[in-house]
């Protein structure tokens, strides 16, 4: 930034200079193409494609947005798919997992001087009142 003496007035004024494209530009539609191309890509960050392009990421997503709608229904080229559940036996080269030494699912607590060891399925109604009465019986 400069700064500027009025001459009439012998008061310093800044003058700011921007630099970069100018406002209210004009994009052909094979432009918006390109960048909502390039946001479509599996892994593609919008925020870099914006900067490189000089846009607001809001207006990448609008340009991919519309050209989505544009497929009418067609699924894109992008659309996400669902990958098969392999257990570790299956893969080639890797060892079966270990069997589990017992399918009781076990937390152990400590509260107010106590352990309290909950197996799967108990009521936690019941483990609610038992935590109470050993915070109360603590304090």
């Amino acid at each position: 930034m400069d700064d500027v003496n009025d001459d009439a007035k012998g008061v310093y004024r800044r003058v700011e200079v921007l630099t970069g494209p100018g406002r209210r530009r004009r994009w052909s539609d094979e432009q918006k193409a390109l960048v909502a191309a390039e946001a479509m890509v599996p892994g593609a960050v919008v925020a870099q494609i914006a900067r490189r392009w000089q846009v607001c990421a809001s207006q990448v997503f609008a340009w991919r947005g519309a050209a989505l709608r544009a497929t009418s229904g067609k699924v894109p080229a992008i659309a996400p798919t669902f990958v098969p559940i392999v257990e570790a036996a299956m893969i080639p080269g890797r060892a079966p997992p270990m069997p589990a030494p017992s399918q009781v699912v076990e937390i152990e607590i400590e509260t107010g001087g106590a352990k309290i060891r909950v197996a799967s399925g108990v009521d936690t109604k019941t483990l609610t009142v038992v935590l109470r009465a050993v915070r109360a019986a603590a304090s």
